[in-house]
């Protein structure tokens, strides 16, 4: 067996070594996992290869035996190569299912903190996830997302100072609401509070 032969067969067994996963880290084929459960596009190849500091041929070969195990296994979800890159993908068997639970989500009632939540995004709006958190004095980063899966909240850009995500209501809110625009919202704003920067020192 020639050297690089030798390599590839090392490489393939740290992978499925528990002893070098629970000293070096997580194997290959977990890293490529865990990077495409959260991206929000396809990935190239070269980046996955970049980022985990593995050969990109060696990425390819590992990203086509998820797939085909994905397949073979009957998972509901594909691990598809498309626009130059690799993402996870439900399996189009599912569609009815995944349709009916979008569906249904959809029609579910907020709950008290995502009301809150949502009152204080269209008051203050544009407004980042701390002033958010500092006005309701609780952290709100699952109801916030929450609220943009529903529709009913988006990005609105940065804060030029902090860099973090700015939120604001969507047209499906005024939708919602039957409003035409949002100075037809109740005025309730004079209640909110306004030293915002003190009660964010408060919580941190």
């Amino acid at each position: 067996m020639n050297p690089e032969g030798a390599e590839r067969v090392q490489d393939h067994e740290d992978d499925q070594d528990p002893a070098h996963d629970a000293k070096s880290g997580p194997g290959l084929r977990a890293a490529l996992e865990a990077i495409l459960l959260v991206v929000d596009e396809p990935v190239a190849e070269v980046t996955l290869a970049q980022v985990l500091e593995r050969p990109s041929r060696e990425v390819a070969e590992t990203l086509r035996e998820l797939a085909a195990e994905y397949t073979r296994d009957g998972r509901g979800f594909d691990l598809r190569e498309v626009a130059g890159g690799w993402r996870f993908y439900t399996r189009a068997d599912c569609a009815a299912h995944v349709e009916r639970f979008v569906r249904d989500g959809q029609q579910t009632r907020l709950t008290q903190a995502a009301l809150e939540t949502l009152a204080v995004v269209a008051y203050r709006q544009p407004v980042n996830r701390a002033r958010v958190a500092a006005i309701r004095g609780v952290n709100s980063d699952g109801v916030m997302r929450t609220l943009v899966a529903r529709g009913l909240v988006e990005e609105a850009g940065t804060d030029p100072e902090s860099q973090a995500v700015l939120y604001r209501t969507s047209s499906y809110f005024l939708e919602r609401l039957g409003l035409r625009s949002l100075d037809e919202l109740p005025a309730i704003a004079p209640f909110l509070p306004d030293d915002v920067e003190t009660l964010e020192e408060q919580q941190k």
